[in-house]
């Protein structure tokens, strides 16, 4: 059994732990999240968990920063 998704009107729980400037919006479904910064992700957690379903645990992202 698994837990629904909330709103995207909800914010990701990682908001809760990051300072406000480092929340921004998951690349794919907009929800806030903790975006930027060290820990930061580009995706929520109920995005990123398909994500790691499909190419596995060691799913990365490559950063617009060169």
């Amino acid at each position: 059994m698994t837990t629904p998704v909330p709103p995207v009107t909800e914010p990701d729980p990682s908001v809760h732990t990051c300072s406000g400037d480092l929340v921004g919006p998951c690349a794919k479904c907009q929800r806030k999240t903790h975006k930027y910064g060290r820990g930061g992700c580009p995706l929520c957690q109920w995005c990123m968990t398909p994500a790691m379903a499909k190419w596995g645990p060691g799913v990365r992202y490559a950063t617009a920063r060169g």
